[in-house]
């Protein structure tokens, strides 16, 4: 008996699929030397910093005296470059971390230039860019400016000379993935040729949006000079055992000031009790670079299976990647739909939940999510989600190991099949 036997999938897409995998290894063994260097660096902060027992037990109420929250915070901080961190189960998501720091660190009548593109959905409530009066930094006297990308696709770095020299910058912001755009995402050198720019023209502070980066790559961008970077712990650096929760690392005196729209003024960082979650985020910290791995495997096979049906991915599957999302332009609506519906079915968890396109707060159109997963919402295990709108492209993402990951790639093909969307290339 075939194991994919259960499954349902024909010959022609297990041959395939086949194919492809044996044309992925030199990219997979590339990934493997980044994983073992990024597991090297995090075991050292383990043992560096004496992680025990004795730090994982919880605290309630106000959380003081919490020696094992303030002991994660030391190890991320080792782990990442910064000199100092927040990572908290309190921080809710990505977009509420961001939130967080984006406070923390302007004022009323400071200037925030974002120069990646117009950023990711869910922000631009917290900016101001769209919504009223609902507590955004436009409302508290922030004023946002931009610098597109330029008509390659690049970023635009004689655009960000030139915005910073026209007025007083307090904060430049960047994007490090792609968001719902089909942009490349930012690599870390990219990102320290940006913070060259800024040092040049300005004294901004330099804030990165590094959720989907964490671990892809051998440094992060605090390395190349970021002042502060921040992200989710539902994503790469939770290892996919994270319950819940955000980071924020960086410079000690811009995590300080974030520590207190964090809490309250004055209290910052010393309150929060953990609640039983250390452990879990620190076993998750320490699975992380191998998850991140898996999950990397898993988008470069979709990549090279989906360009063979003949679908435009992004990245191709030889390119060295930046972050874990991996674009597919699917072409049309039903397309879009079957892939979706095709990678729940490879799910651990919710694998006969038939996912259907909503209108999900935060998105300017309706959108399409797979994701069954054993902690909601996380996008560090296997994920797609695509807004109903051109190019009709999915962005996928996540994958707790490569084997269940590229199953589900193959069910995601099997349903288009079924439906006859891709029958004359199979």
């Amino acid at each position: 008996m075939n194991i994919y036997d259960s499954f349902k999938i024909d010959d022609a897409i297990l041959s395939l699929s086949d194919e492809a995998a044996r044309e992925c290894l030199e990219s997979f063994c590339r990934i493997d030397r980044i994983t073992e260097h990024n597991q090297i660096k995090v075991l050292s902060a383990f043992t560096k910093n004496g992680v025990a027992e004795s730090h994982f037990p919880p605290s309630t109420g106000y959380g003081y005296g919490d020696s094992g929250r303030d002991l994660l915070e030391k190890v991320f901080s080792d782990c990442v470059g910064s000199e100092d961190s927040l990572i908290r189960h309190s921080l809710t998501c990505g977009t509420h971390t961001l939130a967080v720091a984006l406070f923390g660190i302007l004022r009323p009548g400071d200037v925030m230039l974002c120069v990646s593109g117009t950023p990711y959905d869910t922000i631009h409530s917290v900016i101001g860019i769209s919504g009223e009066n609902m507590g955004s930094l436009k409302d508290f006297g922030v004023e946002y400016r931009q610098v597109d990308l330029d008509s390659d696709g690049n970023i635009d770095f004689e655009g960000i000379e030139k915005a910073l020299k026209s007025c007083k910058v307090k904060m430049v912001y960047i994007q490090r993935s792609r968001g719902y755009s089909t942009r490349d995402s930012l690599s870390v050198e990219t990102i320290g040729k940006i913070v060259e720019v800024v040092r040049e023209n300005s004294d901004a502070v330099v804030m990165v949006d590094n959720c989907y980066g964490e671990f892809v790559e051998t440094v992060e961008p605090v390395s190349v000079g970021a002042d502060i970077i921040a992200g989710s712990l539902i994503k790469n650096p939770g290892g996919g055992l994270a319950r819940t929760g955000g980071y924020i690392a960086g410079k000690k005196e811009l995590v300080e000031l974030c520590s207190y729209r964090m809490t309250t003024p004055g209290l910052g960082r010393e309150v929060g009790a953990s609640l039983g979650e250390t452990r879990n985020m620190f076993m998750g910290l320490f699975n992380s670079p191998h998850v991140v791995g898996e999950a990397l495997k898993t988008a470069v096979f979709a990549a090279k299976l989906f360009s063979k049906l003949g679908f435009e991915v992004s990245p191709s599957p030889d390119d060295v990647r930046h972050d874990i999302i991996q674009t597919i332009k699917l072409k049309n609506e039903q397309n879009l739909i079957a892939f979706c519906q095709g990678l729940q079915k490879g799910a651990p968890v919710d694998s006969t939940a038939v996912p259907e396109p909503w209108d999900m707060p935060g998105y300017d159109s309706k959108v399409i999510m797979s994701a069954g997963a054993f902690i909601n919402g996380a996008s560090i295990e296997l994920s797609a989600d695509a807004p109903l709108r051109e190019p009709y492209a999915v962005w996928m993402q996540g994958g707790l190991n490569f084997h269940s990951g590229k199953l589900g790639i193959m069910l995601a093909a099997q349903e288009m099949k079924n439906r006859k969307l891709i029958g004359e290339i199979l």
